[in-house]
């Protein structure tokens, strides 16, 4: 089905996003880790993308690499895991991160991402367990800051971020309150997630 998407970018409302293809416009879920590098609205963009078909409607799911698609797809191949919980997989760890924690059997990495207890944690490292390579070596740096929308709308965009990746408002709040008053949208989410992180 539809494998890649190349279009303009329309419209960032984490985690969703509007693509432009064709005079067509697409409508796409992604993980966070994706949401930091995309460019601002109205410059192209291509993503890799995963299309889903459930009875309750079709989703279109996009990422930044083929390796983010195919974490994603080796989770959602895992028994009890949807497309949201494998997206929060991805926005609360890098791919290298999970590698790292599969290679580890850390689960304590894994039960800090909201919707993850102990034991889905457990199953999750068992079943991905020699199915995930980690990436050679290097931090990847936060993406150049961009002019964004003014202070409250930036803030928004990252609490409701933070909402739709399970988190409760309170916990959202909380892990903002700390955050700079001219934070970009992409920073704001990553430190906020860090902040989270640590709870």
């Amino acid at each position: 089905m539809i494998g890649r998407l190349s279009g303009i970018l329309l419209e960032k409302n984490p985690p969703q996003i509007l693509i432009d293809a064709g005079g067509v416009g697409y409508e796409l879920d992604v993980p966070m880790s994706t949401f930091y590098d995309l460019p601002a609205c109205g410059e192209k963009v291509c993503l890799h993308t995963h299309f889903l078909v459930r009875e309750d409607g079709h989703f279109l799911y996009g990422f930044a690499t083929n390796e983010e698609r195919a974490t994603f797809r080796q989770l959602l191949k895992i028994s009890g895991v949807g497309a949201r919980m494998a997206l929060a997989v991805l926005s609360g760890l890098s791919t290298g991160e999970l590698a790292q924690a599969v290679a580890l059997q850390e689960s304590g990495r894994l039960v800090k991402i909201p919707g993850i207890g102990k034991k889905t944690a457990e199953r999750l490292l068992l079943e991905l367990r020699g199915k995930l390579e980690a990436p050679p070596r290097g931090a990847a740096s936060l993406p150049p800051s961009r002019p964004g929308a003014p202070a409250a709308d930036v803030f928004g965009d990252i609490l409701n971020a933070l909402l739709a990746l399970g988190y409760s408002e309170r916990e959202a709040r909380g892990a903002m309150k700390d955050l700079p008053g001219d934070v970009e949208i992409a920073a704001g989410i990553r430190q906020a997630l860090k902040q989270l992180s640590k709870g």
